[in-house]
C-alpha cells in the first residue's frame, strides 16, 4: 500500500467522522451536545481540509506515492 493510499483512506475517514458529527449535531434536541458537535465538525472540517492539501501535494510532487 503506497502513502498516497494510506493518505486517501485517512481523508475516507476523517470525512466519514465529519458526517456523524453532523449527523449528531442535527439529531439532538440537547442544545449543548449540539453546540458540541458543531465544534467538533468545524474541527475536523478544518483536519479533512489539512490533509486534503497534503494528499493533493503527495499526487502531484511525489510520483513515486502514485499507484
Amino acid at each position: 500500500m503506497t502513502v498516497g493510499t494510506q493518505m486517501q483512506q485517512t481523508v475516507a475517514s476523517c470525512e466519514s467522522a465529519l458526517a456523524s458529527l453532523k449527523s449528531f449535531a442535527l439529531e439532538t434536541d440537547d442544545q449543548n451536545a449540539k453546540q458540541m458537535f458543531q465544534q467538533l465538525a468545524e474541527q475536523q472540517q478544518t483536519i479533512v481540509e489539512n490533509l486534503n492539501t497534503r494528499l493533493q501535494y503527495i499526487q502531484q510532487e511525489e510520483p513515486q506515492y502514485k499507484e
